[in-house]
């Protein structure tokens, strides 16, 4: 389903190598990789304490306009297609959320206008070990760490892979990968088992 562009929708099960560009605090902007090493996405630096994230393509052009909603007590972060402008009335594509003020719990993701879809991610963020479902419970992307196969050794947690399960669009998961680093601040608020629906 085509939500931010048809370009990133792939027929097939796709995996994007994700790394982040700079490691002096969390959400430090991120580069994003296909399996042949090109660049897909990139976010530059835009440091730890903001309100407003952008996803460019591998050639700069803005994709996602990511905005936190002031105040909101669930961390809710609303996205609009391309570049937000505050003098347009613009209306967001859709927004995220903290199922929960107590304790960790899920991040639940509403769809607006004609493809109304709500999502939910389970897991944990911070270690690189969460779950996008949709409403049917289908799991349509994928967050792990990466390991590298000549060493058989995991890499660090700025270094991670987004599998996209086919037909899901590949800019909307980057966009709710910079949304879960800002939520979670690189802590891994997000933990539940997505068999049970326990906390771990």
């Amino acid at each position: 389903m085509v939500i931010v562009e048809e370009r990133f929708v792939y027929a097939t099960e796709t995996h994007l190598t994700v790394m982040k560009t700079s490691l002096f605090y969390p959400g430090d902007g991120f580069a994003a990789y296909d399996s042949n090493g090109q660049l897909v996405f990139r976010v530059d630096s835009y440091g730890p304490y903001t309100r407003e994230l952008v996803l460019m393509d591998q050639y700069g052009v803005c994709l996602l306009t990511l905005r936190r909603k002031w105040p909101s007590l669930h961390s809710r972060w609303e996205g609009y297609l391309g570049e937000r402008r505050d003098n347009e009335n613009q209306k967001a594509i859709f927004s995220a959320r903290r199922s929960s003020l107590i304790g960790r719990s899920s991040v639940t993701v509403e769809l607006f206008g004609d493809q109304t879809e709500v999502y939910r991610i389970e897991g944990q963020f911070g270690h690189r070990n969460c779950w996008i479902y949709d409403s049917a419970k289908e799991t349509k992307a994928e967050i792990r760490r990466k390991v590298d196969v000549s060493t058989n050794v995991m890499l660090g947690k700025d270094v991670f892979l987004v599998t996209l399960k086919p037909g899901f669009d590949g800019a909307f998961a980057m966009g709710l990968v910079l949304v879960l680093d800002q939520i979670n601040g690189g802590d891994g608020v997000v933990d539940l088992d997505p068999n049970t629906g326990f906390y771990r």
